[in-house]
């Protein structure tokens, strides 16, 4: 009998569009807040095994058009999210951060259900693979609750390189924040910095300016395509090889980013506003939830 196909070419795979987008906004929101994890959220809304078989073959130059449109989708979602999003987004996070945090918590648990149909029937495997991805994800979220180290010292190409390498690992990994990354590399306010730059430089056409922000934001664009490159490839073999496993810690690592989204910064927050963060996280939940619920019968990863 002929294997199903279901890879990002698979019959009836427009079905994943609604998930690219909102995965696509969600990630691009995702990206602006410390902590929070835009692989987390292409997880959560069911694309993530899509994505990374698109990232896959895209690198690969398998050139094919769906895999291609699909990454497409993804970026100008993220991108215009970041755009449209930011600033509002970021006085969110400052002046109501518990507020955005439980909408955090339940648009991050909200696809727990979806890795958890795909991953069926659940085996030792699948248990061992989520418990460790529970528990590294648990640890790394604690140590982001805490300050960030001072970071290396410098911005030479290598190090540039390697931050680049560490935002797309943040991209594609679950549970890994890229803001939080570059911070810890001491590499934040540098390439915000060249980005900067680079808009000011192409507003005024000025051609010594870009080459400063170019001297800054090429090491990076490289780090980037190396970083994509491998790991989207290693992801993609495991899910492949050790598939079970695989999603096990997918779904540990979806749990484990809850831990560091503790909502309250005061020790005992009031009754009204626990039931308030329930509200706001039960709503989170219920949008990720029925996101991942559209084309349920093609989320399934290729074998």
């Amino acid at each position: 009998m002929a294997e199903r196909k279901t890879g990002p070419e698979a019959p009836g795979a427009a079905s994943w569009v609604p998930r690219a987008v909102a995965g696509g906004a969600l990630m691009g929101l995702a990206n602006l807040v410390p902590g929070i994890s835009g692989g987390t959220m292409l997880l959560a809304v069911g694309i993530y095994p899509r994505f990374i078989e698109a990232v896959a073959d895209t690198t690969r130059l398998r050139l094919r058009l769906q895999p291609l449109l699909l990454l497409s989708v993804v970026a100008v979602a993220g991108g215009l999210a970041i755009l449209l999003l930011a600033g509002l987004l970021r006085d969110l996070v400052v002046h109501q951060r518990w507020m955005m945090y439980s909408a955090f918590i339940g648009l991050t648990l909200g696809g727990a259900p979806l890795v958890w149909r795909i991953g069926r029937p659940a085996n030792r495997s699948f248990w061992g693979g989520a418990t460790g991805g529970f528990a590294a994800m648990a640890a790394l979220a604690i140590a982001q609750s805490g300050p960030a180290a001072d970071g290396l010292a410098g911005s030479g190409p290598v190090l540039l390189a390697i931050a680049g390498a560490a935002g797309a690992a943040a991209m594609i990994l679950p549970g890994l924040s890229g803001a939080y990354l570059l911070l810890v590399l001491g590499q934040y306010e540098t390439i915000l910095g060249a980005v900067d730059l680079l808009f000011q430089g192409l507003r005024s056409l000025d051609t010594a300016v870009l080459l400063e922000a170019g001297a800054v934001l090429l090491p990076v664009l490289i780090g980037i395509v190396v970083g994509a490159t491998v790991i989207s490839n290693a992801v993609r073999f495991a899910l492949r090889r050790f598939r079970q496993a695989t999603l096990g810690v997918l779904l540990g690592l979806l749990l484990g980013a809850v831990v560091g989204l503790w909502p309250f910064e005061a020790s005992a927050p009031g009754a009204v506003q626990l039931g308030s963060a329930a509200v706001l996280g039960a709503a989170g939940f219920v949008l990720t939830w029925g996101v991942g619920r559209l084309g349920s019968g093609s989320t399934e990863p290729g074998r």
